[in-house]
């Protein structure tokens, strides 16, 4: 083994640096590779949200829809809002502003109830006695247009929504639901949609423009760099010694 390395590497292993060495880089390779799955991932997402956002408007999804052909579709939703039962998320910043997003649960004429999230208000006028009368949803049979969201399980720093303080974190429509009293409440929830990507009109629904992260094929250069340089500096720290251990035996 010791000729082979030098004969064909020019220095011979050690045992410390090799034991580190080795898990290191195949826990960095690793990482590099799940980087490159996760960009295969993200890809594939951004291009089905462009494809059915840009689609005609169609009915909300019946219960039991497949979450895949249903997530990001376009959507044309009339019915009543239900005023009364509106929740706030908590900690929805807006271009470097703090608020929150106003979620309603919206009865359709077919008898169905689905969280309409309305949009993003400023902090001060998330209480009800503070909020503009104009702010208020049209009490009146309305039509929505929106972007079907189907609920994802909760990030590890996100907090668990409390709904006996009405605090709530995430859109999470059995437990809203259920704390409003509401049956048969729709397992997904739609985002409205502004009137144009650029209007700024309270509540400020959703924009049919891309705005997902998509950072992981930089990610995966940093790892594939990292283990480049552990691999370098590996044959280069041997090869030293290699020369040191040659001259000290001349």
């Amino acid at each position: 083994m010791s000729s082979f390395f030098m004969r064909h590497f020019g220095f011979q292993p050690t045992l410390w640096p090799t034991l580190f060495t080795v898990p290191a880089l195949v826990v960095i390779l690793a990482l590099g590779f799940w980087q490159l799955q996760r960009l295969q991932e993200k890809l594939a997402v951004i291009e089905a949200f462009e494809a059915r956002v840009t689609a005609p408007a169609v009915a909300p999804p019946p219960a039991g829809a497949p979450v895949a052909e249903i997530e990001f579709q376009r959507v044309s939703a009339t019915g009543r809002y239900l005023a009364d039962k509106e929740v706030l998320i908590l900690g929805r910043p807006f271009d470097g502003n703090t608020g929150f997003h106003v979620v309603v649960p919206f009865a359709l004429d077919d008898g169905r109830v689905i969280l309409i999230n309305r949009g993003w208000i400023p902090e001060k006028f998330g209480p009800l006695l503070r909020r503009p009368a104009r702010l208020a949803p049209p009490r009146d049979s309305v039509t929505v247009n929106g972007l079907v969201h189907v609920v994802r399980p909760k990030g590890r720093f996100v907090p668990d929504n409390e709904p006996g303080r009405d605090m709530w974190f995430t859109i999470t429509p059995s437990e809203i639901g259920a704390a409003k009293g509401l049956d048969a409440v729709a397992t997904y929830y739609i985002d409205r949609l502004r009137p144009t990507p650029r209007d700024r009109q309270l509540p400020i629904g959703a924009s049919t423009e891309v705005s997902v992260r998509n950072d992981h094929l930089q990610y995966a250069i940093t790892w594939f760099s990292f283990a480049i340089s552990l691999a370098v500096i590996y044959v280069l720290y041997h090869r030293r010694r290699s020369r040191e251990a040659v001259a000290a035996e001349d």
